[in-house]
C-alpha cells in the first residue's frame, strides 16, 4: 500500500519553528526569527520562487535553536519527553544523563570534553536550570562566554549579514548560488569539538561561496 504524506507548506514551516523559538527563548527572539524570513520572501517574491525562502527559514533556525544548557534542561523536563519514555519502557526504570558541562567537565589530552554519568537527581537541576533561561546570551549567563556559545551567537549574525548580502544581488540567475549560501548551516553538526570541526569545513567552504557570489557581482557591473 503506498501512502502519500502531505508536503509541509511554508507557512506552516515557519509558524512551527515560531512556535518552538517562542518556548526556546521568548515571542520577541521569535519574533526576530519570523521578520527576517518575511525579508527574505518579500525579496524573493519577484523570482516567482520560494526556494531561498525555504532554505533561510530551515537554516536560521537551525542557527537560532542552538542546544546549550538551558534548551538541554527545557528538553529533557518537557512532560512530552517524560511521556515518551513512559511509553516506551515498562517497570522500574534508571534515567542517566552522559553531559559534559563546560563548567565543570574534564578534558581529556586533546583538551576535548569528557562526558560524565549523572543520575536521576539531575533532572531536579534541569528543573531549575530550564527556568533561568532568560538568562542565555546576557551578562548574567554563566554559561554564555565559553568559546563554543560565543561561536553560536556570533553565527546567527555572520548569516544573517550573508543572506543581506546575497539579497542585494538576486535574481534568477543568481538565485542557485544564493541557496547554495543559505543551506551551509546544514552541515554544521554535533557538539563541542565535533561541532568546531564541522564548522571549520563549513567557513572554508563559506569563504569560498561568498566569494563566488562577489564575482558574480562585479560581472554584472562590468557588463
Amino acid at each position: 500500500m503506498i501512502q502519500f504524506v502531505k508536503r509541509t507548506s511554508l507557512d506552516d514551516m515557519i509558524t512551527q519553528r515560531v512556535n518552538f523559538l517562542t518556548g526556546y527563548q521568548n515571542e520577541a527572539y521569535a519574533a526576530q526569527y519570523r521578520s527576517f524570513v518575511e525579508q527574505v520572501r518579500a525579496a524573493e517574491a519577484p523570482l516567482s520562487s520560494t526556494r531561498l525562502t525555504e532554505a533561510v527559514a530551515r537554516y536560521l533556525f537551525k542557527l537560532m535553536a542552538y542546544k546549550d544548557e538551558y534548551e538541554v534542561a527545557r528538553l529533557h523536563t518537557d512532560p512530552s519527553f517524560l511521556a515518551k519514555l513512559n511509553a516506551q519502557f515498562e517497570g522500574d526504570f534508571k534515567l542517566v544523563h552522559h553531559l559534559a558541562p563546560p563548567l565543570f567537565a574534564k578534558t581529556n589530552d586533546k583538551g576535548e570534553l569528557v562526558k560524565k554519568a549523572y543520575g536521576p537527581w539531575m533532572r531536579s537541576a534541569f528543573g531549575m536550570l530550564a527556568k533561568l533561561k532568560g538568562l542565555r546570551g546576557t551578562a548574567l549567563d554563566p554559561f554564555g562566554r565559553t568559546e563554543e556559545r560565543r561561536t553560536e551567537r556570533a553565527l546567527i549574525g555572520e548569516y544573517r549579514l550573508a543572506i543581506e548580502t546575497v539579497l542585494q544581488g538576486l535574481n534568477t540567475e543568481s538565485l542557485p548560488l544564493a541557496v547554495e549560501i543559505a543551506r551551509l548551516p546544514e552541515n554544521i553538526r554535533g557538539y563541542g569539538h565535533v561541532k568546531a570541526r564541522h564548522l571549520a569545513e563549513v567557513r572554508s567552504r563559506w569563504r569560498g561561496l561568498m566569494g563566488q557570489w562577489q564575482g558574480q557581482v562585479s560581472q554584472r557591473k562590468a557588463a
